[in-house]
């Protein structure tokens, strides 16, 4: 049986949510909360909170620009993820 995530969606595993914990480890590193990642990402606060939980998998543009934020090269991460 699955369970369901938040907002009734399905959990997500595997790339998305080591993206997401990686996500959140550098953000930490830098001493950012989640609200200032998502303002130099120029993403909403609440997007950051669910992609570090695996309920989101970002598109590539915006990977990019978290990333960016984050002061690292997107193929850091997710050759990392992998």
């Amino acid at each position: 049986m699955l369970r369901l995530g938040m907002l009734g969606e399905m959990p997500r595993r595997g790339l998305s949510l080591t993206f997401g914990k990686l996500i959140r480890k550098y953000r930490l590193t830098l001493n950012l909360s989640q609200e200032a990642l998502a303002e130099k990402a120029e993403v909403h606060p609440t997007y950051i909170g669910l992609l570090e939980r695996g309920l989101r998998t970002p598109g590539l543009d915006v990977a990019h620009r978290i990333a960016k934020a984050l002061g690292r090269n997107l193929s850091e991460i997710i050759a990392e993820a992998e």
